[in-house]
């Protein structure tokens, strides 16, 4: 199997761009598996989207480089080639002198070669010295390779080229033009969902487009060189192992409306004896099941139809009053709130649009609120549907959930805001929601306290 990692000097490089372009291209022939550095969900919808396998993530902060090295083994399993996007700039983490959390640390973890995406907008010899700096700042990150981004011309190319692979010693293996063609759909909390936007002839010719340019302009062959030859990654443990035959039901809302999850749920769902059963909050009714799952996504985008499907409004608050457990994040908690208020102008609401929500927690969710964008770290009461636990994760939102006084919250955070003041998981009968994405690997303890409660 081979394997690499593309790094970004910056964010805004176009490390994204390219990744899926090679990772799209690259699955022509061959079995390609994607990797996503960082909590983030809407990347790896891409890369899934473009290699039909689930991309996974990795994240140094979050997990210890035994899970980190348990996810990319099982996540590698068939696959003849391991494509990790980085998150950021290669060296950006948690800290300022350690690299916690960064993309350097997982190559280091890996033993990954890099190839450095370089925005060379306005540069040509300063280019090298950016390369130059990168290796010499941590030389156990073998950056084996450069493509330059926002080219502007045959003259601009051939300079940076030449200085890079002349004081860097390193080969440039692509050269990207600057052009508008390389952008992506954006809304306000980064990229467009790949699951959202496949229906679109524009969205999708936007994907073609881009896979035309890296096309054009990498040298594919040049790149699989640079690429480490090794066998495929063993030793996943017992992170997966299954544990019988499901014995319970757990629906799962999965649509243009909730969709971020990370692959390593359902693996782990399944490893706990949990058979998913997925449901669309916007189209479907509430399925019969023992317990509920509602991840995040833009409810704020599908406010009409979310407040036009009555039935599984009502079917939530009814099972969750009846005890049935629920566990939402983010999206699934705004949704889970009595009504979400749209301010004129926000996600195209024209004027203040007010839409009626599943009502299980009273309180309204504003947007915009607050953007909100980092790591978390808390603890969970044990009278919580997650079970006590000591937990990281992240959040990642644009409003702001008002919840009425009294409310219960399970979840203490010493380090993010949660709901308020660093306040999370509002607690109601055997329902949880909260601001704090978990990932279903390292929190793995928690969702089975989940399972088991499902259980009864």
């Amino acid at each position: 199997m081979k394997s690499l990692l593309v790094a970004g000097d910056r964010s805004g490089s176009g490390k994204t761009s390219i990744t899926l372009a090679l990772s799209a291209l690259l699955s022509a022939d061959r079995a390609v598996q994607t990797f996503k550095v960082g909590m983030d969900y809407i990347d790896p919808s891409y890369l899934a989207g473009v290699t039909g396998r689930p991309c996974r993530n990795l994240d140094g902060y979050v997990m210890d480089p035994g899970v980190v090295r348990a996810v990319f083994a099982h996540g590698c399993r068939g696959a003849d080639i391991a494509v990790v996007e980085g998150v950021r700039g290669l060296f950006e983490g948690a800290e300022a002198l350690t690299d916690l959390g960064s993309t350097a640390a997982i190559a280091k973890q890996l033993d990954l070669p890099v190839i450095l995406v370089v925005n060379a907008r306005s540069i040509t010899r300063s280019a090298a010295a950016i390369v130059k700096g990168f290796q010499a700042f941590d030389p156990d990150v073998a950056i084996r390779g450069v493509i330059l981004n926002q080219v502007t011309g045959t003259r601009h190319r051939e300079k940076a080229v030449r200085a890079i692979e002349h004081y860097c010693g390193i080969p440039v293996v692509g050269a990207i033009p600057r052009t508008a063609e390389m952008e992506l759909a954006m809304r306000h909390l980064g990229l467009v969902p790949y699951r959202e936007g496949q229906g679109h002839g524009e969205f999708l010719a936007r994907i073609e487009a881009v896979k035309r340019m890296i096309g054009e302009h990498v040298d594919l062959d040049g790149l699989l060189a640079l690429a480490r030859d090794s066998a495929p990654p063993a030793g996943e443990g017992s992170v997966y192992a299954a544990a019988g035959e499901a014995d319970v039901r757990i629906g799962v809302a999965l649509d243009e409306a909730f969709n971020f999850y990370y692959a390593d749920l359902f693996d782990v769902l399944a490893s706990l004896g949990a058979r998913v059963v997925p449901f669309s909050p916007v189209h479907d009714r509430l399925p019969e099941a023992d317990g509920y799952i509602l991840g995040g996504g833009y409810p704020e985008l599908f406010g009409a139809e979310l407040e036009a499907n009555t039935a599984v409004r009502e079917g939530l608050r009814e099972v969750s009053r009846n005890g049935t457990p629920v566990y939402a994040e983010c999206g699934g908690l705004i949704y889970l709130t009595e009504r979400m208020v749209l301010a004129p102008g926000f996600a195209g609401s024209k004027g203040e649009e007010v839409y009626d929500l599943a009502g299980v927690f009273a309180g309204e969710t504003r947007m915009p609120g607050r953007r909100m964008l980092g790591y978390v770290v808390g603890t969970s009461a044990g009278e919580s549907p997650m079970g006590e636990a000591a937990f990281r994760g992240h959040e990642f939102h644009y409003s702001s959930v008002r919840l009425p006084a009294g409310t219960r919250y399970a979840y203490r955070l010493t380090r993010g805001s949660g709901i308020r003041d660093g306040l999370d998981g509002a607690v109601r009968d055997r329902t949880i929601g909260s601001y704090t994405h978990l990932h279903p690997v390292t929190s793995k303890g928690m969702l089975a306290h989940f399972v088991a409660s499902c259980r009864g």
